[in-house]
C-alpha cells in the first residue's frame, strides 16, 4: 500500500463504519452517514452510549487478555482508527505484542497507516479483507508474517456479526476463524440486542435496513451459540459496560441505553 493508492471511500451512501466514527464523535463521516446516524439517534438516543461502551469493552477485555499472557491479536472488522487502538492498548502492557488489524471498508483502509505505528518490540499490519471470506484472511501474507499460529491468538469480533445477518454466515466466519486457533486461544465479541429494548431495536434495524447497512440484534441465547468451542470467563455474557467494569457498577438504565453484550471466551 502507498499513498498513491486509489481508495473509492463510497461517499454516496452511509456506512457502519462512518456512523460508529460519528456517534463516538469523530469527525471521519460524510454528511449521509451523519444524516443516517441522526436518524437513529431520534428512536435510539443511545446510540452514543452503545458505542462508547463498546469502545471501552474492547479496551478493558485487551488490557485483561494481555496482563494473562496474550501477545497476538487479530482484529477483525476495525473500524477507523480511534486512539487508543487495540495495539496501543496491548502494547502498553506487552512493547512485544503483535496485531494484525482486518476491515474492508475504503475509509478504513485510507486510515490505515495510523494502525500501523508499532512499538519497536512488536508488530503491526493491516488486511483489507472482508469478514465474510474469512479463508481470506487466514490465507493472507500479513496474517502469516504478522501472527505465529502455533500459538496462543486472541480474535476480535467487537460490533461486527450484527452486521452479519444470516445465522450460518455468522457462525461460518467464528469458526473458520477460531478452528485455525490453538487451544488457549480467545475470542472477544460484542453484539446488539433487542433483549433490553425491543421496539427501540426494532426501529434501529428498520433504519439501518433501510440505509442499506443490514442489521440483525441477536438474543442472549443466539449470541452464546457463537461461542460453541470456548469457555466464557466471567462475568459471561454480560451488557458491554458490565464486563469487568474499572470503577463502580454503572447505572441500570444503561443496559437498555447501550442494547449491547460482550463476552470474553478461551478455547
Amino acid at each position: 500500500m502507498t499513498d498513491a493508492t486509489p481508495v473509492d471511500l463510497r461517499s454516496d451512501r452511509p456506512h457502519s463504519a462512518r456512523m460508529y466514527d460519528y456517534f463516538l464523535g469523530g469527525k471521519d463521516n460524510y454528511n449521509v452517514d451523519r444524516e443516517a446516524a441522526e436518524q437513529v439517534l431520534q428512536w435510539w438516543p443511545g446510540a452514543r452510549r452503545a458505542a462508547r461502551v463498546n469502545r471501552a469493552f474492547m479496551h478493558r477485555a485487551i488490557r485483561a487478555l494481555t496482563q494473562e499472557g496474550i501477545t497476538q491479536f487479530l482484529d477483525v472488522g476495525t473500524g477507523i482508527p480511534t486512539q487508543p487502538n487495540l495495539h496501543e492498548v496491548a502494547q502498553q502492557i506487552n512493547p512485544a505484542a503483535r496485531v494484525v488489524y482486518v476491515d474492508n471498508d475504503p475509509i478504513v483502509l485510507s486510515h490505515a497507516r495510523a494502525l500501523l505505528v508499532s512499538a519497536p518490540e512488536g508488530h503491526t499490519t493491516y488486511i483489507h479483507a472482508d469478514a465474510t471470506s474469512p479463508e481470506s484472511i487466514l490465507n493472507s501474507e500479513q496474517l502469516t508474517r504478522g501472527l505465529d499460529l502455533s500459538k496462543p491468538v486472541a480474535v476480535s469480533l467487537v460490533a461486527l456479526l450484527h452486521f452479519i445477518t444470516d445465522e450460518t454466515l455468522a457462525r461460518r466466519i467464528v469458526s473458520t476463524l477460531t478452528e485455525a486457533l490453538v487451544p488457549g486461544s480467545y475470542l472477544v465479541m460484542t453484539h446488539v440486542s433487542a433483549d433490553f429494548d425491543p421496539p427501540a431495536i426494532g426501529q434501529l434495524s428498520r433504519i439501518y435496513n433501510e440505509q442499506g447497512v443490514p442489521l440483525r440484534p441477536r438474543s442472549s441465547e443466539e449470541f452464546d451459540q457463537l461461542f460453541l468451542g470456548y469457555d466464557l470467563l466471567e462475568p459471561g455474557i454480560v451488557p458491554a459496560h458490565r464486563w469487568r467494569p474499572d470503577e463502580e457498577e454503572p447505572p441500570a438504565a444503561w443496559d437498555a441505553e447501550a442494547s449491547l453484550y460482550a463476552a470474553v471466551a478461551r478455547k
